[in-house]
């Protein structure tokens, strides 16, 4: 089982999208900031999806002091191609920012392309 955190302004929102998607071997839980880092350090959560305004500053500030650099990815208020997606899930990217207006544009496709790697 995947198990997917979300995060941030737009964090039930993000749940609510993933659990729409029924996606095979996925859980999703909404949680905060500090205890998405505590599981994901410890091994009971795979990725978490945070949500701010700009997607750049409180969607990921404590994951990235906490997990680094090299586990997260801001896609600020871009809109990622299934492309880009994947070669971020390719490079080990566990935490992933974007903005609240993008919800519903990188929910689906982040949440899609994890799970066909579940």
């Amino acid at each position: 089982m995947t198990r997917i955190l979300t995060g941030g302004l737009g964090k039930a929102e993000v749940a609510n999208i993933v659990e729409r998607l029924a996606l095979d071997g996925v859980e999703v839980v909404v949680t905060n900031d500090m205890d998405a880092a505590t599981q994901l350090r410890a091994g009971r959560a795979d990725y978490f999806l945070g949500t701010c305004q700009t997607g750049a500053g409180a969607s990921l500030g404590v994951l990235v002091g906490l997990m680094g650099t090299t586990a997260c990815h801001t896609f600020g208020r871009s809109v990622p191609s299934e492309g880009e997606i994947d070669a971020l899930l390719d490079q080990g990217k566990k935490v992933f920012g974007f903005a609240v207006d993008q919800i519903e544009a990188i929910t689906p496709a982040l949440a899609e392309a994890i799970a066909a790697r579940a």
